[in-house]
């Protein structure tokens, strides 16, 4: 066993030196993206009771991506990409520690923490995309994403866990003449997620990483091939609105409270970690399609057994099929925009942040269009309801971007020979 690790561990190490730098980063702030993605739901229904103020919640944050995603690509023509990204990082803490320590939160106020934590997070990805592609090549780009969700799923396991277990154990505690409760438990795991990010932004300082040469990137018409890209954004877009909020909802509403939120989604999480990372080390980019099909299908399965069986086993059950779908999902899907930015870029003599902020836009639509067709069953149908029927509804509508992703991908290669 101690051999295999050393020869993955010398496998890492003849990776190129900033994609490493990079992996490194990803996995601090892995540490982080539970807590913002997952807990922040679950704050948000424990204090206003209603899971439409998480969507509400959800469309703010997604508006700030789109809003600092555009503000980036006038920023990278003056600051280094590497600041950018630190500054991501640390605006999210900050975000966080300010909706976390204001004692009584509006519905005015909920959405400017949600555009400020939108606001960091379009700085981190935006980033993130434009220094992985910038650093890895088609052919270890599975290693790196496999890597990295490798390294996101093993922080989907233990911190929630670890947060849960917090937040059940310090509520009612009396230690140094302090009496604390759950809202407390919050706000010392804001500070702790405040030091990560710190650490996170020093770790990056040690790459070198380069900022797009060609300065103009804002365009409103693509290639063809581009145009398809954007249309499978869409489609994940779509999904990945639920994926952030609908765990945190399901289970606090059927299921239990925060220590019952870590221990479901630990439950399958370590046999996915070490299946992503096999696939991201051996699977090759002909294989990519294989894994993007099974991610969605998987996805399928536990929105339909948790539609016919909304209680605590078919929450169960989606959320440990959202587990598995997600990374591998990511896996897959990574790489392949990445090489029509590779191929679209060149053709077209474009920034590579052009695609980047566009495919942004992307997401925004698919986003917004899936958590408007939530709302508006919640509102005008029943929220039971939407909870049963809008993710089925998703999924179905998701399938159709294997048949997408499978022509890309013909597209693409074919540029090769």
């Amino acid at each position: 066993m101690i051999a295999k690790l050393t020869a993955e561990y010398r496998f890492f190490l003849s990776m190129p030196h900033d994609m490493r730098v990079l992996l490194i980063t990803n996995m601090l702030y892995s540490l982080v993206l539970p807590v913002v993605e997952i807990f922040m739901a679950a704050f948000i229904m424990r204090y206003f009771a209603d899971t439409s103020y998480v969507a509400i919640f959800q469309v703010a944050m997604y508006t700030g991506v789109i809003i600092t995603s555009l503000a980036n690509g006038f920023l990278l023509k003056s600051f280094k990409v590497a600041y950018l990204y630190s500054f991501g990082i640390l605006l999210s803490g900050l975000a966080m520690a300010g909706m976390m320590f204001v004692k009584d939160i509006t519905l005015f106020g909920l959405i400017i923490s949600g555009t400020l934590i939108g606001a960091a997070s379009g700085f981190f990805w935006t980033n993130r995309y434009l220094m992985a592609l910038n650093t890895t090549s088609d052919e270890n780009r599975n290693y790196f994403f496999g890597l990295e969700s490798f390294f996101f799923t093993i922080s989907n396991i233990t911190i929630p866990l670890a947060i849960g277990a917090l937040l059940v154990s310090i509520d009612g505690l009396h230690l140094f003449g302090i009496v604390f409760d759950i809202y407390k438990g919050y706000r010392i795991v804001t500070l702790i997620v405040f030091a990560i990010t710190i650490l996170a932004c020093f770790s990056l300082t040690h790459g070198k990483f380069k900022n797009p040469v060609q300065k103009d990137f804002l365009y409103f018409r693509f290639d063809r091939l581009w145009n398809k890209q954007i249309l499978l954004a869409a489609l994940k877009g779509l999904v990945q609105g639920f994926l952030v909020t609908a765990p945190a909802m399901l289970i606090m509403k059927y299921v239990g409270k925060e220590g019952s939120l870590g221990l479901i989604q630990g439950i399958s999480g370590g046999l996915t970690a070490i299946l992503i990372y096999l696939l991201g080390r051996f699977a090759k980019p002909k294989h990519r399609i294989f894994i993007f099909g099974a991610g969605i299908t998987i996805f399928l399965i536990g929105t339909i057994v948790n539609g016919i069986e909304l209680s605590v086993t078919g929450v169960i059950v989606f959320v440990l099929c959202k587990v598995f779908f997600q990374p591998m999902h990511d896996l897959a899907y990574y790489p392949i925009m990445m090489k029509v930015i590779d191929i679209v870029s060149k053709r077209e003599n474009r920034n590579d942040y052009a695609y980047i902020l566009n495919h942004e836009f992307g997401l925004y639509i698919g986003r917004i269009v899936g958590l408007g067709l939530f709302i508006f069953l919640a509102l005008n149908v029943s929220e039971t309801f939407a909870l049963r029927y809008s993710l089925i509804i998703v999924a179905l509508v998701q399938m159709l971007s294997i048949l997408l992703a499978k022509n890309i991908m013909k597209h693409s290669y074919s540029e090769d020979k």
